[in-house]
């Protein structure tokens, strides 16, 4: 069993930056592919960034490629997301998620965490 939570959220106008974390339980981190997603108002869920268990191998949504940058320490048990030269349309709830396999659609993924707010005012 895997928990995630996510944090570093916030209000940030538009050209700044923000780091999300997502701290999971559990020993075996490391074997897992993590995701971040997000969730903007009225609009789907999206992916945004995954990386792979030893973390080098790493994609990226075409929408976020140049700016957001996905991290992971395994002995913290922690995957991060730079987020540079944010934009408004950056706006959305972020989430990230866990599994053995990738699934672009966020709810086939076995673990997923509650949502951390990222707001890019214009």
């Amino acid at each position: 069993q895997v928990q995630l939570v996510e944090s570093g959220g916030g209000l940030v106008q538009a050209g700044g930056s923000l780091r999300l974390s997502c701290a999971a339980s559990g020993r075996t981190f490391s074997s897992y592919l993590m995701g971040w997603f997000r969730q903007a108002p009225g609009k789907e869920r999206e992916f945004v960034a995954r990386i792979s268990g030893s973390g080098t191998i790493k994609y990226y949504a075409d929408s976020v490629k140049g700016r957001f940058t996905i991290s992971r320490d395994n002995a913290e048990n922690t995957v991060y997301l730079q987020m540079n030269s944010l934009k408004p349309e950056d706006t959305a709830v972020y989430y990230c998620a866990a599994d053995r396999y990738y699934s672009s659609d966020y709810d086939n993924w076995n673990y997923r965490g509650q949502g951390t707010q990222v707001t890019v005012s214009s």
